[in-house]
């Protein structure tokens, strides 16, 4: 029985990568969708932000990369990371200029959601299963993508208590950073999927996955930092100040 093949490819040799372009039109139709969003949307810096939100979607799902994610877990997590961190608060500012509506959910749910789908795709079992093709590959992405920005609407938004948005993004801070210690502080390959593939790159599996825990555990957890203090630093410097979506 033949092995299903990865959404973006079989895992390329280094001398293969820049021409690996993922031309799919569904791929670029769901660049030209994400681009439209922001486009279409109320927010002064529409266009700017379309522009940034086009350049990223391209970078994830066009570019090379995407093969790439199929030869390294190290690639695959630093791809999760522009998605969640980058890509999504972009989108969730471009159309929650006023903040979010009114939920009866708690803010926490947003929270819980987001760590229940983030260690399901990292962990082995969820990761097996969305090198099985098409199909789950873009439930993860749409995952993914939808629970940061249910998630990043809630740390931006100024009807969301200083309190609440430091804590969330601590919270998150501390939850993937004891994922990312799980992978970087591992004795073991956690992944089978990548245990032939990283050595045509210099890497063992292992080196491999320590350093996606590394990326995880530092670049990764800025972004949640960094709102964390910038909520702090509005809040000391304008305590009179009702909050703003505007960086």
């Amino acid at each position: 029985m033949n092995q299903p093949v990865p959404y973006c490819g079989p895992a390329p040799l280094p001398s293969e990568v820049w021409g690996a372009w993922n031309l799919d039109p569904f791929a670029l139709a769901v660049v030209a969708a994400l681009t439209m969003l922001p486009a279409l949307s109320l927010h002064r810096h529409r266009i700017v932000i379309a522009t940034a939100v086009f350049a990223i979607s391209i970078l994830l799902l066009i570019s090379p990369l995407c093969s790439l994610t199929t030869a390294l877990f190290s690639v695959r997590v630093t791809h999760h990371f522009i998605l969640m961190t980058i890509l999504a608060p972009l989108l969730t500012t471009a159309f929650c200029t006023r903040g979010p509506a009114s939920s009866r959910l708690p803010p926490e749910m947003a929270f819980i959601f987001h760590t229940l789908i983030f260690w399901f795709w990292h962990i082995p079992p969820g990761y097996a299963f969305v090198l099985n093709g098409m199909i789950p590959y873009w439930i993860m992405q749409a995952a993914l993508l939808a629970s940061a920005i249910w998630l990043w609407a809630i740390l931006l938004s100024p009807r969301t208590s200083v309190f609440t948005a430091v804590a969330l993004s601590l919270a998150t801070v501390g939850q993937m950073g004891m994922l990312a210690a799980i992978l970087a502080l591992s004795r073991a390959p956690l992944f089978a999927a990548h245990l032939d593939t990283t050595q045509p790159f210099g890497l063992e599996p292992l080196q491999d996955q320590q350093l996606a825990g590394v990326i995880m555990w530092t670049v990764g957890l800025l972004p949640y930092l960094g709102i964390a203090l910038i909520r702090l630093y509005r809040t000391v410097a304008s305590p009179d100040r009702k909050g703003s979506w505007q960086w």
